[in-house]
């Protein structure tokens, strides 16, 4: 009994030496402080956080998600070709079609698709 309690004060000696010695062994310095401040979307997080919004970042966003995500969309109406009727299927193809012409025209029309400025 007494070998186990002589084992458990050295273990919890030890382990309070070692804690000790990383406390005071990653001391973090002041140009630390930026490596444990949050990442987002590049925007620098010691400025003011309600600075204006670009316009030009959000139409590059609606770009990829009307041309990017539209083929996850396009898939399943090609295997419900077989499986349901032409109409219904040319009406639902027609206004999908539809929809994207609308963002094309909306992205051309707010000159997002000149890349060069």
């Amino acid at each position: 009994m007494m070998i186990m309690t002589l084992m458990s004060l050295i273990i919890i000696m030890i382990s309070n030496i070692l804690m000790f010695l990383s406390i005071i062994l990653s001391k973090k310095s002041f140009s630390d402080r930026e490596k444990c401040s949050p990442f987002e979307c590049g925007f620098d997080p010691k400025s003011f956080a309600r600075i204006p919004f670009s316009l030009h970042f959000f139409l590059i966003t609606m770009i990829f998600l009307i041309f990017d995500v539209e083929i996850a969309l396009i898939f399943p109406m090609i295997i419900s070709f077989k499986l349901t009727n032409f109409i219904i299927w040319t009406k639902t193809s027609i206004f999908f079609i539809l929809i994207l012409l609308l963002g094309l025209y909306h992205e051309w029309n707010q000159n997002m698709l000149e890349w060069s400025k």
